[in-house]
């Protein structure tokens, strides 16, 4: 990336305490405020100290005041004690105990929903190691033409077929940025340009698009499916979520070539030889090794489990992705040893999936998601309107708190459980709260504004090959598109499902 020589007088000098730790001081001072109110009718007093940890929460993931792991430790820590220290909910004569407190902290670790994202990290890993993502990517962008528009249309469809086979936005996003980059010096354009950034940018929104319209595609999804199956003891299936979503997700992705190709036109139409920079690329990698063998038969095999759980048999999602992990540590398959692995793996964002399940379960047992759902219920008046005005109100409130948050997966964990307790507290007959859970997740993927509101946003963004108010203008065109599928999609196609 080039730099610019900047004048010694303007180096940045180094910030205060105060201004490095504003954002741990409001959400410490949000938290006191909050527990040292009158407790309101209806709220015991457990779940008042929860809404105080949830907006301390929300704070610190906003303001990124700490490392996601690490407020996960301290979320834990003040759940244990706050809700050790407050009457027990089945017996208010009783404090509920800090060895309870710290049980509640850390009951999203018994979570299926979370064994499904460590083995679906250790797959992107294996990914990474073997480099098979990456020739995934290239033989597929070897057969595109050689025109711009083709490679831009060439890069969606490697994304999209990326997201089956790597469960981590993060993951497909690092692979497949340094073969943008190939692309672009190849094609010999600035990378500073406009052909450099659309593709960038097509790139990274194409990863989000389909965080919608595949179930392990994403984090998020896996909070969202562990509140459903802690809320409602039934689950949504892999195939489940693909027949829901994947007509916003292939209806995005034309409406992204479209928006990325007429409001970032690139100053080439075409370059010849840049299908065979590509190849040549390919050709760098070599024959396909034993290694990437054995992990595209274990990957096409779980794809085939996960499309036909509950159709053909009866082995859950979480269940099959921990036998293909277990199959690729054990001797004589080879894939990769735990040497290789560890370091690869992003054990913050277990960390961080773990306590953000166990905050919405305790603000659903202690009753706080319900009082506060109640509020959101009143105000809004959701209690007698229709599921398409809840929809549409919740789907907005979503996109716009989503602004704030830098981790879809954070904001899941905070707003699912919200969300969950709305949709119960309102009187509309025969809403299917399930469904609407499921489709208001699929908002909350929604970071497409912004590009601190995904950790892929700030991965391309990186590379210096697009301005962030590219990234805004083209975004703000994308969000609007995808809030009125939304909308259609809930009047029509998932009212047709019976999601709406």
């Amino acid at each position: 990336m080039a730099t610019t020589d900047v004048p010694s007088q303007s180096t940045p000098q180094p910030r205060g305490w105060l201004a490095s730790n504003w954002g741990v001081l409001a959400a410490i001072g949000a938290l006191i405020v909050i527990l040292i109110l009158p407790t309101p009718t209806g709220l015991p007093v457990a779940g008042q100290r929860m809404l105080g940890v949830l907006v301390f929460a929300v704070i610190i993931w906003m303001t990124e005041a700490l490392d996601y792991a690490v407020s996960a430790v301290v979320i834990a820590a003040l759940m244990a004690f706050l809700l050790g220290t407050a009457p027990s909910i089945a017996n208010p004569k009783v404090l509920l105990g800090t060895s309870a407190g710290l049980g509640l902290a850390f009951s999203g670790f018994a979570n299926t929903a979370l064994a499904l994202v460590a083995a679906a990290l250790f797959l992107a890993a294996a990914m990474t190691i073997t480099g098979l993502d990456k020739r995934i990517a290239l033989t597929i962008l070897s057969y595109v033409g050689t025109k711009t528009r083709q490679v831009v249309a060439g890069s969606i469809l490697v994304g999209f077929v990326i997201a089956f086979l790597v469960p981590s936005t993060t993951a497909r996003v690092s692979c497949l940025v340094p073969i943008m980059l190939g692309i672009i010096a190849a094609f010999g354009v600035d990378r500073k340009g406009a052909f450099a950034g659309m593709l960038m940018i097509t790139t990274v929104q194409t990863a989000s698009i389909w965080n919608v319209g595949i179930k392990t595609a994403a984090a998020q999804n896996m909070v969202a499916i562990g509140f459903i199956e802690k809320a409602f003891q039934r689950t949504i299936t892999w195939l489940e979520w693909l027949i829901a979503a994947a007509p916003f997700g292939i209806l995005m992705s034309v409406a992204l070539y479209f928006v990325m190709t007429r409001m970032m036109p690139p100053e080439v139409k075409e370059v010849p030889g840049g299908r065979d920079a590509i190849r040549k690329s390919l050709a760098d990698l070599g024959s396909m090794k034993a290694s990437e063998k054995k992990l595209l038969a274990i990957s096409l095999t779980l794809l085939a489990l996960w499309s036909t759980e509950g159709v053909l048999h009866r082995f859950d999602t979480s269940s099959t992705t921990v036998a293909a992990v277990a199959l690729m540590f054990l001797p004589g398959i080879g894939i990769m040893t735990w040497k290789q692995a560890q370091p690869v793996i992003p054990w913050g964002t277990i960390v961080l999936f773990g306590v953000g399940i166990s905050l919405g379960t305790a603000l659903l047992q202690t009753k706080g998601a319900v009082w506060l759902a109640d509020l959101v219920v009143a105000e809004f008046g959701l209690r007698n309107a229709t599921s398409m005005f809840i929809l549409g109100v919740m789907s907005l409130f979503l996109i716009v708190i989503h602004l704030g948050f830098a981790s879809a997966t954070a904001l899941a964990s905070a707003m699912i459980p919200i969300v969950i307790a709305v949709l119960q507290g309102v009187a509309t007959p025969g809403i299917n709260v399930v469904g609407m859970t499921m489709l208001l997740q699929f908002v909350v993927s929604f970071g497409f504004i912004l590009v601190v509101n995904a950790p892929q946003n700030m991965v391309a963004y990186g590379t210096g090959t697009f301005e962030a108010r590219d990234f805004v203008r083209t975004g703000l065109v994308l969000t609007v598109i995808a809030f009125a599928l939304v909308l259609i999609l809930g009047a029509t196609y998932w009212r047709w499902l019976g999601y709406t």
